[in-house]
């Protein structure tokens, strides 16, 4: 499977490539006063607003600055009942997109984070899945996504 490379603090981790809508520079984003710690932000995509997520903090991490290289992954996010939403990930250290065997593929074993998923192993270390799918506790989705599919 072919994942799209990033960091969350000083690991590597991985979005599968079909989530992936584009990748875009880091743009300003309208901060949204009150919000959950992990919510970077609002973004204008093409007249709609788009929510972002910076998974520096949505890991518990500070959120590093920015660099030449932090991005804003747009991607597709399917909710539990199925509706799809554009939703923007602020990712540090975007490194391209690398292919990955599914028999490279293990369980770490640890549970830390819901949206954490297998690992895989190589000659740069270590790297781990992001589920994009698990990523939005059940409070942040109804905050970010109206019932009507817009964004907050």
């Amino acid at each position: 499977m072919k994942l799209l490379i990033f960091h969350i603090g000083a690991d590597r981790y991985g979005l599968r490539l079909r989530d992936v809508v584009r990748v875009l520079p880091l743009v300003e984003l309208k901060r949204l006063p009150l919000a959950p710690d992990a919510v970077a932000g609002i973004m204008n995509l093409h007249g709609a607003s788009v929510p972002v997520i910076d998974l520096n903090r949505a890991a518990g991490l500070a959120s590093g600055p920015d660099h030449f290289d932090t991005r804003i992954i747009i991607s597709d996010y399917a909710g539990p009942d199925g509706v799809h939403h554009q939703l923007g990930l602020r990712a540090e250290r975007v490194l391209g997109v690398q292919d990955v065997r599914d028999d490279q593929l293990r369980d770490s074993g640890v549970q830390a984070a819901p949206f954490l998923g297998q690992v895989a192993s190589d000659a740069q270390g270590m790297l781990q899945l992001v589920e994009l799918e698990q990523l939005l506790p059940v409070q942040l989705r109804a905050l970010l996504f109206q019932s009507d599919g817009a964004a907050a």
